[in-house]
């Protein structure tokens, strides 16, 4: 049985992106290079990967196994590479590739700035930034480090806090002006609310140990700036992480509601997979970002 890295590699990436095409556009590959590669893994393996049918391939299950087995095991790999060479005694000797995913509106609004910094201070690192409000599978989806918000659930993934925010309830002041402003979470039944489609009503217009079990959004979208724009128009209250809301309320744009009700605290953290040694990269990444943002914030 006679593989090589290249081969694995080129199969967790048609894995990862569920194309051939689009493999080889990540590893600067010609198609036929990525299928001669996957088709010599599995000659060597004995054992059939992909299912092709009409240009489209299929994992079979042993493509699955080996995917669950092959991933941790490239990242551990990777890591004990890096950690043989050579101390990192300067921030500018850093190598190889950070993949990185993060809610797309904090990511283009405040984390694009903070990554543009790091990379400036290390040339020899290639980024990888994925801006998606779904919450990723790190070792499936081939990333290194997650920045995510809200209360987690148990996780054998590391874990570290870099910030706090808060969920604001706002809505634009002509929409306050006609419809009245509420004075307890009460009064929301009487609104048009404005819903978050990655999360109940119930869990969103949450004051608590409150719940607003009662509501029903007519608008749902799935992205913050989209309702924080919704809200401005005046079709409806929207309660909104600070990161968001927080620039219209200064402006004007926006009034926040409720302002002695207790919201949602959202921590805001870093999480990658366990690995020892824990690569040089991303020690340094997750540092970079505590020093950005840490603390309570005020946007």
């Amino acid at each position: 049985m006679r593989y090589t890295l290249n081969e694995i590699e080129t199969f967790l990436t048609v894995m990862e992106l569920g194309t051939i095409t689009a493999a080889g556009a990540r590893l600067n590959l010609s198609k036929s290079v990525v299928s001669k590669r996957i088709s010599d893994l599995e000659d060597a393996l004995g054992a059939a990967l992909f299912l092709r049918s009409a240009g489209r391939i299929r994992a079979t299950e042993a493509a699955l196994r080996l995917d669950d087995r092959l991933r941790p095991a490239m990242a551990d790999l990777a890591a004990a590479a890096e950690s043989a060479a050579g101390g990192l005694a300067q921030d500018d000797s850093l190598r190889g590739t950070l993949a990185i995913t993060a809610p797309m509106t904090f990511g283009t609004l405040h984390l694009s700035p903070i990554i543009a910094r790091f990379a400036a201070r290390h040339p020899g690192l290639e980024l990888r930034i994925d801006y998606d409000d779904r919450a990723r599978d790190l070792l499936r989806d081939g990333f290194d480090v997650a920045i995510r918000i809200g209360e987690l659930r148990d996780s054998a993934l590391i874990k570290r806090n870099l910030c706090v925010d808060e969920a604001i309830p706002c809505a634009s002041p002509a929409y306050l002006d006609r419809h009245g402003r509420p004075a307890g979470p009460g009064d929301l039944r009487d609104h048009q609310i404005i819903g978050y489609q990655h999360m109940s009503d119930a869990q969103l217009w949450s004051f608590g140990k409150a719940a607003a079990r009662t509501l029903k959004s007519r608008i749902t979208l799935n992205n913050g700036e989209a309702i924080r724009d919704i809200a401005i128009a005046g079709l409806g209250l929207a309660i909104l992480p600070g990161f968001i809301a927080g620039p219209a309320i200064a402006e004007g744009r926006l009034e926040r509601v409720l302002p002695g009700a207790e919201t949602r605290r959202m921590p805001i953290v870093a999480l990658w997979p366990p690995s020892a040694p824990m690569p040089a990269k991303l020690r340094l990444f997750v540092d970079h970002l505590v020093v950005e943002l840490g603390g309570a914030r005020s946007w």
